[in-house]
């Protein structure tokens, strides 16, 4: 793709609606926080708790959401998992049916309405999601103290009586197979307040792969889940009308966005020529510059904690800006290479996808 080719599509990006908030796909970083946890928080549910949870747990009736609200917490103070908790109600009313002689019988349910708490455990960015399975496996066999059972204890949990009975005959038979907890039956779900049509996945948007389409070092064909951002450079978020007819009338019209492609590609090659696995990605709003391949940013340790990737910490502090002799204190210049400067931090970011449902499409 030519330069001129690659800088009239960002302008054409910028007049396309999307939206300044709009994340580009290489936005999404991780986040290493510690799990909050705080008997006098409620923890609800929101959209932005996760795209994809594991349910817990479910209470119903009258007390089921002190009991949910019991158990988020001991999730994330005793297991340093990120627990919320969901309140829906399912109205019944009443329903049609048959008599005995095929005459026409309203029905009506016993209970009007019910209502449900579930706790739900995440954020999880795929069913599949390697760290989702442990933590399923984790609280199947998990025994919160909040859910323990005892003959004659009233409890809201769902099957409640039916886990109990299980433990007993278990207790009878003496089985030495290690037995699910009371969250034995959790399972991976999306988040009930996304529509279904977050879980569409359609892949890049169409511009900005063609805006990626003959880029000879794109970070669309990085091999690895994660790179390490080291550049970022941003340009116009919006671009008058006038501009737009002028470009239309073959007026060449000086764009930030245009220059902030430029710069990422002769950084992507001037990385390349010093040895560097470097990558460029340009996106409607802001082009970046990538170094490294990677199938995960690190390790789990038993604190909760990631044991980052000796290889991307490495590259981070490479071109991570830095205290200079003769500076005051907390003043770190930028590092730079042919006159473009890096990020005064480079971070671990996932690797955007081309959508293969979409290609083959293209294709046919």
């Amino acid at each position: 793709m030519s330069r001129k080719r690659l800088f009239g599509l960002l302008l054409l990006g910028l007049a396309l609606p999307g939206g300044a908030d709009a994340a580009p796909p290489w936005a999404k970083l991780l986040t290493l926080d510690r799990v909050d946890a705080d008997p006098e928080k409620t923890y609800r549910l929101s959209e932005d708790s996760g795209p994809w949870m594991i349910t817990a747990c479910s209470f119903s009736g009258e007390g089921a959401e002190v009991q949910a609200r019991q158990l988020a917490y001991e999730l994330r103070k005793r297991y340093k998992l990120t627990a919320y908790i969901h309140q829906a109600e399912f109205a019944f009313g009443s329903t049609e049916g048959r008599g005995m002689f095929g005459a026409p019988l309203r029905m009506k349910h016993r209970v009007d309405d019910l209502q449900e708490v579930a706790v739900l455990v995440g954020n999880f960015s795929a069913a599949d999601d390697p760290e989702a399975q442990k933590t399923l496996q984790k609280l199947k066999y998990s025994h919160p103290d909040c859910l323990e059972l005892k003959q004659d204890q009233p409890t809201n949990q769902s099957l409640a009586g039916w886990r109990l009975s299980q433990r007993k005959l278990q207790e009878f038979i003496g089985s030495a197979k290690k037995a699910k907890g009371p969250m034995g039956h959790a399972f991976i779900t999306t988040n009930p307040l996304l529509p279904k049509e977050f879980f569409t996945h359609t892949g890049i948007d169409p511009l900005v792969l063609e805006m990626n389409k003959d880029v000879t070092h794109s970070l669309l064909d990085c091999p690895g889940k994660y790179t390490v951002q080291v550049a970022t450079f941003k340009g116009n978020v919006f671009i008058q009308p006038k501009e737009i007819q002028a470009v239309e009338n073959g007026k060449e019209v000086k764009s930030q966005l245009a220059e902030a492609a430029k710069k990422a590609h002769l950084l992507t090659e001037a990385l390349r020529i010093k040895g560097w696995e470097a990558y460029e990605f340009h996106d409607r709003y802001a082009s970046i510059v990538t170094v490294g391949s990677f199938d995960a940013v690190g390790t789990p340790r038993t604190d909760g904690k990631i044991e980052i990737n000796p290889r991307i910490h490495s590259i981070m502090q490479t071109f991570a800006a830095q205290q200079a002799p003769g500076l005051p204190e907390g003043v770190r210049p930028l590092k730079s290479l042919v006159g473009i400067p890096f990020d005064i931090q480079p971070i671990p970011v996932e690797v955007p996808k081309r959508s293969i449902s979409r290609e083959m499409a293209a294709r046919r």
